[in-house]
């Protein structure tokens, strides 16, 4: 696995992250309440640009001037350098994905297949009593946002707030941060990457 980031020299790497990906991985302490942590931004070009800069804006590194302003990280996002690779690369496989494997949307079908996958399969009467149903609310978006410890918790290592990885997903809110030309600019190389590809996004209500 790897990521893209960029060097001294304004050069696009691709760096290993096993090591950050296996670190990630939750411990035993995690199941002890200890915080994890997740991220959900709306899936189209406009709203993810925005979500990943007031995302990224949040975190303070040594040595590095967080972001004040969406302008400044503009240019390097319209020419695909960003962290993990450019919108549409990602977005792109997704789609692909979804289009050889439809059932991946049925979220009780994939809590089926990761406890099959992970040696602990529901019992038929578990499906009967609704586990499965108890456990895609334990983890949806709006119960993780709302518990306490990503309400009011921290991420020290990163120097954030836990309520850094939730915004509120409303599709349209990139008016509030990008300027029509910009977010004119955006959706122009987006549509030309994706060209062919069928698929199409929803940027407003």
């Amino acid at each position: 696995m790897e990521k893209n980031t960029i060097s001294s020299n304004g050069e696009s790497e691709l760096k290993d992250e096993i090591q950050g990906l296996l670190a990630s991985f939750p411990s035993e302490r995690n199941w002890d309440g200890a915080p994890l942590y997740f991220y959900k931004g709306v899936w189209n070009p406009l709203d993810q640009l925005v979500s990943y800069f007031h995302f990224a804006r949040k975190f303070k590194r040594e040595n590095v001037k967080p972001l004040s302003s969406i302008d400044e990280g503009f240019d390097n996002v319209c020419l695909g350098i960003q962290s993990y690779g450019p919108f549409w690369d990602s977005v792109l496989g997704y789609w692909k994905a979804s289009l050889e494997r439809p059932d991946k949307e049925d979220i009780t079908f994939s809590l089926k297949k990761l406890a099959e996958f992970l040696g602990l399969p529901f019992s038929e009467k578990e499906e009967k009593e609704g586990v499965i149903e108890e456990i895609s609310k334990l983890c949806s978006f709006d119960n993780l946002r709302n518990l306490e410890v990503n309400r009011t918790g921290f991420f020290e290592s990163a120097g954030a707030p836990n309520s850094t990885f939730f915004r509120k997903a409303k599709v349209g809110d990139w008016c509030n941060d990008l300027s029509p030309s910009m977010a004119e600019c955006f959706l122009k190389i987006v549509e030309e990457k994706l060209a062919g590809s069928g698929l199409s996004f929803k940027v407003s209500e």
